[in-house]
């Protein structure tokens, strides 16, 4: 879902918001797939591996090897970006804070729900 949504609002619009919420969906992503590769850890340490991810494939395209992949496999360009950009950053810290906040609602959520009879 998260997927669909983050290229879909870069298909269907070019608003000047669809870029940062993109952005955001994409730390949503890295979010989840941190959580789904370390399931037992703390939902804290989680965000700051997913944020650590995020910002490194940002700074990765201050090298301009990011670019590079890109046009090699035009896939890539969707995973790894091509340009650096500051804004990037801040929307991917909203994005790992809004998938923390999520996630921490619904284990209270769950957690009451597991203790009702």
């Amino acid at each position: 879902m998260t997927i669909g949504l983050g290229l879909g609002i870069r298909a269907l619009s070019t608003a000047a918001w669809t870029g940062p919420a993109g952005d955001a969906l994409y730390a949503v992503l890295i979010y989840l797939l941190v959580a789904i590769l370390l399931p037992v850890r703390s939902r804290i340490l989680v965000a700051g591996l997913a944020l650590t991810v995020c910002v490194a494939v940002e700074l990765l395209q201050l090298t301009g090897l990011s670019a590079e992949l890109g046009a090699l496999w035009s896939p890539l360009r969707l995973v790894l970006g091509t340009t650096f950009g500051f804004a990037d950053l801040v929307a991917y810290a909203g994005g790992v804070a809004l998938a923390y906040a999520v996630d921490r609602l619904l284990g209270v959520v769950f957690s009451r729900a597991a203790r009702t009879p």
